[in-house]
C-alpha cells in the first residue's frame, strides 16, 4: 500500500522524488523501492527520516503502529503531518501514541490504488488545518477517490471500500464460474465477467444516477435479466451483502473500542 501511495504521488507529481525517503525493514525491499521511483530508500532509519520530514506516513500493519510512533515519537513535531493507513486505529490511539500536539489524519484507502483507481475513506484530528487537510486530500486524490468521514465513521468505511474488493472479486469469481457452468471457455467468461463489472461500475460513477434506475434500463418485461434478477432476490444477495457489512463494520468497531478502552486504562 504505501509503494502503491509512493507511485501514485509521484505519477501526480505532487511531491518529487527527491523529497521523498522510504524506510523498509529490509535492504532488499529498499533497494527494489529505490530502483523503481528513484528515491532514497533504508532499511531501518525510521527515526532519521521522521525528523527530517514534513509529511510521515505509516504505512505499516496496525500492529506495528505503536511500535513505529514509539521509534519516532521523539523526533515528531507540532508542525509536521502524521499520517495512519493503518485500520481500526482511531485517532485517539494515534494521538496518545505520538505526544506531540500535531496535525494526525487517518487513510482507508483499499487494494485499487494501485491501479490509481482506490478509494481512500479519510478523518483527522483538531489540529489539522485547512491547508494541512488540502495537502492530504491532493495526496490521495493521486491513487484514488477521497471521501472525509469523522473518525467514528472510519469503520463503516474500513467494511464498505477497505474490504469491498473482497467481496466484488467473489462477485467475478462466481460470475465466471456460471459461465463456465453454462459452457463457456475460461478465458471469455473471466474477460466478459470483468469488464461487465468494470463497465457497470464506471457507468455508475459517469451517468450519476442511481443504480436502481440503471438496473431497470436493463431489465425488459419477462425478459432473461428479470428472471434472474428474481433469483438473485429470492436468495437475499442484496441482504446478505448489508449483513456482510454490517458483521464487519461492527467487527472493526469492537476492535476499535478495545483499543480506546486500553489507552484509557492506566498502566501497572
Amino acid at each position: 500500500m504505501g509503494a502503491a501511495l509512493l507511485g501514485g504521488m509521484l505519477k501526480a507529481e505532487v511531491v518529487e522524488a527527491s523529497q521523498c525517503v522510504a524506510t523498509t525493514r529490509t535492504g532488499a525491499s529498499a533497494a527494489a523501492l529505490a530502483k523503481r521511483f528513484g528515491i532514497l530508500a533504508t532499511a531501518g532509519g525510521n527515526r532519521e527520516a521522521a525528523a527530517a520530514a514534513d509529511i510521515v506516513i505509516l504505512a505499516v500493519k496496525p500492529v506495528n503502529v505503536s511500535k513505529v510512533i514509539r521509534e519516532i515519537r521523539d523526533v515528531l513535531r507540532p508542525d509536521q503531518i502524521l499520517i495512519s493507513l493503518a485500520a481500526m486505529l482511531p485517532l485517539a490511539v494515534l494521538e496518545a501514541e505520538a505526544g506531540v500536539p500535531m496535525a494526525v489524519f487517518r487513510a482507508m484507502p483499499n487494494i485499487p490504488v494501485i491501479l490509481e483507481e482506490g478509494a481512500i475513506g479519510l478523518s483527522h484530528n483538531a489540529v489539522a488545518t485547512r491547508a494541512q487537510r488540502e495537502m492530504v486530500e491532493s495526496i490521495f486524490r493521486a491513487v484514488g477517490v477521497v471521501a472525509w468521514v469523522d473518525d467514528e465513521q472510519m469503520d463503516a468505511v474500513t467494511a464498505l471500500s477497505g474490504s469491498g474488493p473482497a467481496y466484488v472479486y467473489i462477485f467475478i469469481e462466481a460470475m465466471i464460474a456460471a459461465g463456465l457452468k453454462m459452457g463457456l471457455s475460461r478465458d471469455i467468461s473471466t474477460r466478459l465477467a470483468e469488464q461487465t463489472v468494470l463497465g457497470a461500475a464506471k457507468h455508475v460513477r459517469d451517468s450519476g444516477l442511481h443504480p436502481a434506475i440503471l438496473r431497470d434500463q436493463v431489465i425488459t418485461p419477462g425478459g432473461v435479466t428479470i428472471a434472474a434478477i428474481h433469483e438473485l432476490e429470492r436468495h437475499g444477495l442484496r441482504s446478505m451483502l448489508i449483513s456482510a457489512i454490517e458483521a464487519a463494520t461492527q467487527h472493526s468497531r469492537n476492535k476499535t473500542r478495545a483499543m480506546l478502552d486500553s489507552l484509557e486504562t492506566p498502566q501497572p
